[in-house]
């Protein structure tokens, strides 16, 4: 929000200087984001007028003009493109000193004496405009001070302001917020009804039920819509960042910058019939004031004119922007004024659907005071009425009471106050800020009933007030306190590995760990085929992030692609976050997962031997690791979900001491047509997993070595090519029985003296007994009956 300080101070009265009013801003919660002086040092610049302009007999680009200055007529040579006889506009005679150190003094210019200069709004710092001089209405008197004719010197002021502080989107609502803090009142406003002088009335139908409870309309016939913006108005509005356009466009502007209520002004004669509020029809297009035309769905609300006693073609995209085909313009002379209140819920996120953003979408979407359209109304009516004349008639105002929000009535108890903040507030500052704040207060026993206006959205419980006494009675005035309690210390579980252990487990393995947003563009979870169950936000941020996300990988894998185009030809990233399934009407299921990435080498680059690139083991030996920590057996199963690479892909499996199996997620290479999608130029590795079942550990035990010596037998089997080591591991270790302690497989050999289409496996098999020696008998039974399950299982034969 951007606002002249000078406009301020005419809403509330205060003797703090400018610096002061800054700060006393950005303490109550108002952040000043930047502010601007504007006209200082304008001693000696005045409002002149151009009697002549004669080009100058030694430069094609300047001329000779004559100016009168109210006390006489000087010679001014000038290159501006815009100066021309007739032309008002601000001289600073011989002696002024103007902003950034010009000091002004008689001059020649090409033999052609000057005795001042005419003056851009840049060089008087009062605008970056330095495209010709800055011109001034034509009722500008000659002669006056240019400081007093324009209220200078000023400073714009630009706030950052929360999304809950919807009320300060207008310079009176800022004002409340001053006076609390600076220990003043705000000025009242002069809203007094117009009264009507016609009875030329439009009528108004609503048809978009509770989200539009109130639209206000009135006709102003014969308005001289050619008549220039009083320079009190086009300066404010300039200072508040808004360009003054035409009168009637600029009223509707100054309107809602001062008030908080955005307005519209129709051509009234551009109307047919009844103004109808309503939803829009499906592929329903309008051009809109900025000559764009657009389509809308039923999910947008329109104003339309009617015909034949049924709405007709839309003129207005509700609390958005005007018709193209409606605007005012110099021509008009009959006009139709507009303003409603259209809920938040009905306008959150249209404008971005459009890709756009317009001043009132962005009030309307946080929520502007339900009784501001007819206070608006008039206000906008006096102003017109002043500067462009016009017949007003009746206003006129269609509401749907039930649907209409209602001040709040909450209650603020004294000692809950107290022991919120730390401190006591005495009775009459607490009464004192609500009052200023434009909080209705009924003192009763145990503290306050406060009836909060419709203005303040954001005040809905107790807390609320809490804080607004916090804020303005300043929160450095209130001490720092430790709490009074004790703290319980609990102690890590022993059934789970902490999330701080697996982050250092990855960092010492060389990968840095990404945080991505928990929202997703739509498409990309479609490349990765993952948009079931994916959760739409209601209003996201931007198209790119516009549902959550259903797995960590697809804005993993985007981070190392962006890692990749930079130039990085070896990435690794990991990273621990929530990812986010639809459940019906309650809320999501959020499900905490590890996910990790890769490409690149294996190893960084280094001498002591042959790099190679990353593959899916380098990738399951560090996922191993992990797993060690948490005492976990995984087991790795062929799989091929749709972004996967066919052959090169698992499912990931734990196995708990009883047999049983879990799923845990997925490891493997990405799918070529997924990494072309993608564009990502490299292969790329990466596992996704369910956190929990990862880290979860047994409870460790203590138990005694065996006195007894173990016993190793090693064999190798020639199994067919696509038997996965997982198959047979799990074939052998239920073979094998109790007596198995470890399964080692140290070589894997396809090639001379083995079958085509087969591969042998040798594995060491490690035998233990707690209680006894083994004897050869108890070895060579277990050998056989691992050959014999192996054989079965898997066509498994001894390689001689």
């Amino acid at each position: 929000m951007k606002f002249s300080e000078n406009w301020l101070r005419q809403h509330v009265t205060t003797n703090a200087t400018r610096d002061e009013l800054a700060a006393t801003l950005t303490a109550i919660g108002l952040e000043v984001e930047d502010m601007t002086v504007l006209g200082q040092s304008l001693d000696g610049v005045v409002v002149a007028q151009i009697v002549s302009a004669e080009k100058h007999p030694e430069a094609d680009r300047l001329q000779v003009c004559q100016v009168d200055t109210g006390n006489g007529t000087v010679q001014i040579v000038c290159g501006a493109p815009n100066a021309r006889a007739g032309l008002k506009a601000p001289l600073a005679t011989v002696g002024a000193n103007l902003p950034g150190g010009i000091a002004i003094k008689a001059a020649k210019l090409r033999g052609v004496e000057s005795q001042g200069m005419l003056c851009s709004a840049k060089e008087l710092g009062v605008d970056p405009d330095a495209s010709g001089l800055l011109e001034l209405p034509g009722d500008a008197p000659i002669g006056a001070k240019l400081a007093e004719y324009l209220g200078l010197p000023d400073a714009t002021i630009e706030l950052k302001l929360t999304p809950n502080r919807a009320d300060c989107f207008s310079v009176r609502g800022i004002a409340y917020d001053v006076a609390a803090a600076l220990e003043s009142q705000v000025t009242s406003l002069e809203t007094a009804p117009v009264p009507p002088q016609s009875q030329a009335v439009l009528p108004v139908e609503l048809d978009a039920g509770a989200k539009v409870p109130r639209f206000v309309g009135r006709v102003i016939d014969g308005v001289d819509a050619d008549m220039p913006t009083p320079a009190w108005m086009a300066e404010r509005l300039r200072r508040s960042g808004v360009r003054p356009i035409s009168f009637l466009v600029d009223v509707t502007q100054y309107v809602m910058l001062e008030l908080g209520q955005p307005m519209h002004a129709f051509d009234k004669d551009a109307l047919h019939g009844a103004v109808v509020v309503r939803p829009a029809r499906a592929g329903e297009e309008i051009k809109l004031l900025d000559g764009r035309t657009v389509a809308l769905d039923d999910d947008f609300l329109v104003v339309s004119d009617s015909e034949g006693g049924r709405a007709a073609r839309a003129v207005a995209l509700g609390g958005i922007m005007g018709g193209h085909d409606t605007r005012v313009t110099d021509a008009t002379r009959n006009v139709f004024l507009e303003a409603a209140h259209w809920v938040p819920s009905a306008i959150i996120g249209r404008s971005r659907k459009l890709g756009m953003h317009t001043d009132a979408g962005h009030r309307f979407e946080r929520g502007v005071d339900p009784e501001l359209p007819r206070i608006a109304v008039e206000y906008a009516t006096k102003l017109i009425l002043d500067v462009a004349g016009g017949v007003p008639g009746p206003v006129i105002e269609a509401v749907r009471e039930a649907d209409l929000p209602k001040p709040q009535v909450v209650s603020l108890r004294r000692e809950r106050l107290a022991r919120v903040l730390g401190v006591r507030v005495v009775d009459v500052e607490v009464e004192r800020i609500l009052t200023a704040l434009g909080l209705g207060i009924e003192t009763i026993d145990d503290g306050w009933r406060v009836t909060v206006p419709t203005r303040r959205f954001d005040i809905a419980i107790e807390e609320d007030l809490i804080e607004e006494i916090a804020r303005i009675h300043g929160y450095d005035n209130i001490p720092t306190t430790l709490p009074a309690a004790a703290s319980r210390l609990v102690a890590p579980s022993e059934t789970r590995v902490d999330e701080a252990t697996a982050r250092r487990q990855f960092a010492a393995r060389d990968y840095l760990e990404a945080v991505n947003y928990a929202f997703v563009d739509a498409d990309l979870l479609a490349k990765w085929r993952l948009t079931d169950g994916n959760v739409p936000l209601a209003n996201p941020l931007s198209a790119e992030l516009a549902v959550m996300r259903t797995a960590l990988l697809p804005g993993l894998v985007a981070a190392l692609s962006r890692n990749v185009v930079r130039q990085q030809s070896r990435v690794r990233l990991f990273e621990l976050g929530n990812v986010f399934a639809a459940n019906g009407t309650n809320a999501p299921i959020e499900t905490q997962r590890i996910a990790a990435a890769a490409c690149g080498d294996a190893q960084g680059e280094q001498w002591s031997g042959k790099s190679h690139a990353v593959g899916f083991h380098d990738l399951k030996g560090d996922l191993d690791s992990l797993a060690a920590a948490a005492g976990a057996q995984l087991e790795y199963r062929p799989s091929q979900p749709a972004w996967a690479h066919p052959g090169r892909s698992a499912d990931v499996v734990r196995i708990d001491g009883s047999g049983g199996a879990v799923k845990l997620g997925w490891i493997g290479q990405l799918h070529p047509r997924l990494q072309r999608d993608l564009d990502l130029g490299t292969d790329v590795v990466a596992f996704e997993l369910d956190l929990a079942g990862l880290l979860a550990r047994a409870v460790p035990k203590a138990g005694s070595l065996s006195r007894f010596p173990s016993v190793r037998r090693d064999l190798a089997f020639v199994v067919p090519e696509n038997t996965p080591w997982a198959a047979v591991s799990a074939t052998v270790r239920q073979a094998a029985g109790a007596s198995l302690r470890d399964l080692v497989l140290f070589d894997r050999y396809a090639g001379k003296g083995v079958e085509t289409g087969f591969k042998s496996l040798a594995m060491g098999l490690i035998l233990q007994e707690e209680s006894r020696t083994l004897t050869d008998r108890d070895v060579d039974a277990a050998v056989a009956s691992v050959t014999a399950a192996l054989q079965q299982e898997h066509g498994a034969v001894i390689r001689s």
